[in-house]
């Protein structure tokens, strides 16, 4: 499968706003996250840009890079957040380095995948040799992809904040192809 990568741009705009949709329509919890894009773009992609350069980061916070995976078309089939440390309590515990999300519509299509060996590649390049990745225990398809990432699961606990199992992972990077980093 092959999917171009890309950082946060406002030329693509109409793509981001119809995975927005995609969302609103069949996952608007999920979506909730991308809410911001709505309210202005230009704004939400710079945001998202001084994030990975560490400006103006909100308390708690910490340097992360976006990336949007689209298929041939154009359609952004996948987002990637590659967080630079997880040196606050909240991302040491609960949700780790990598955070990944395929729109409902792209889903079952291997894009997950993708989206997390990109992820991988990134946190290669910034210099993380092993990364964490958390998510709820009732979530098959983000563990099954995790583990197919080469995952290996530390335990699961009950997480008081999103009241439900989480599955924690860790991920070595080493051997990673960072040639295919996110650019």
């Amino acid at each position: 499968m092959k999917v171009d990568i890309s950082k946060p741009k406002t030329s693509l705009r109409a793509a981001f706003l119809m995975m927005v949709d995609d969302y609103d329509a069949h996952d608007p919890v999920n979506g909730e996250l991308y809410a911001a894009a709505r309210l202005g773009f230009d704004a939400y992609v710079r945001g998202l840009l001084d994030e990975e350069r560490g400006v103006n980061l909100p308390h708690g916070y910490v340097p992360c890079s976006h990336r949007w995976l689209l298929d041939g078309s154009g359609a952004i089939v996948g987002v990637a957040r590659v967080r630079h440390t997880i040196d606050t309590p909240f991302l040491a515990e609960e949700a780790g380095h990598i955070g990944y999300d395929v729109p409902p519509a792209h889903r079952g299509q291997g894009y997950g995948i993708a989206s997390l060996r990109a992820a991988l590649a990134e946190a290669r390049r910034l210099g993380l040799e092993r990364v964490l990745l958390c998510c709820d225990a009732d979530n098959a398809a983000s563990w099954h992809t995790i583990e197919a990432c080469g995952g290996v699961l530390e335990r699961e606990f009950q997480s008081p904040r999103f009241e439900c199992l989480v599955r924690r992972y860790w991920i070595g990077t080493r051997g990673v192809e960072v040639a295919g980093a996110l650019a």
